[in-house]
């Protein structure tokens, strides 16, 4: 028999066409802290079953850039956002041809909020797709309500 359910703990699904496949949250938080699952410029309104659409192919920057407001939406789903990243893990096909366009994306989405998560780019072999050049996970603390 499976353990209860963590008390308070709150799954997020954003529709993407891989979460029901696998079995797994685009982010679930349990009281202040949240994790959100490797996230891929995938077209979300690809339907389960079909061929998955990967937005901006050979464009690690605009991955990037798609990866980072997935990752924010399912944020603020969970009651937090963006500047309440501490970290992120960033997995790249070709980490010397793309670290910089990623770099840059990444930069640009957390300075508009105002943070800097610790971050760490890890170079892959390769994704699930073809097309994928970067997958994305990160990690936020929800400040404490007074």
């Amino acid at each position: 028999m499976p353990p209860p359910p963590i008390p308070g703990r709150q799954e997020v699904s954003s529709g993407g066409p891989y979460e029901a496949f696998v079995g797994y949250s685009r982010a679930v938080r349990v009281g202040a802290h949240i994790s959100v699952a490797g996230t891929t410029a995938t077209d979300l309104s690809s339907p389960p079953g079909a061929a998955v659409a990967v937005l901006h192919p050979g464009d690690a920057g605009g991955q990037t850039r798609v990866i980072l407001a997935t990752i924010g939406a399912a944020l603020v789903e969970a009651g937090a956002s963006l500047a309440d990243v501490v970290s992120t893990r960033m997995y790249v096909v070709d980490p010397v041809r793309d670290w910089g366009a990623v770099g840059a994306a990444h930069a640009a989405a957390f300075g508009a909020v105002g943070v800097r998560p610790a971050a760490t780019v890890i170079g892959v072999a390769s994704l699930v797709h073809r097309d994928m050049r970067v997958e994305i996970e990160a990690t936020a603390v929800v400040p404490a309500e007074d």
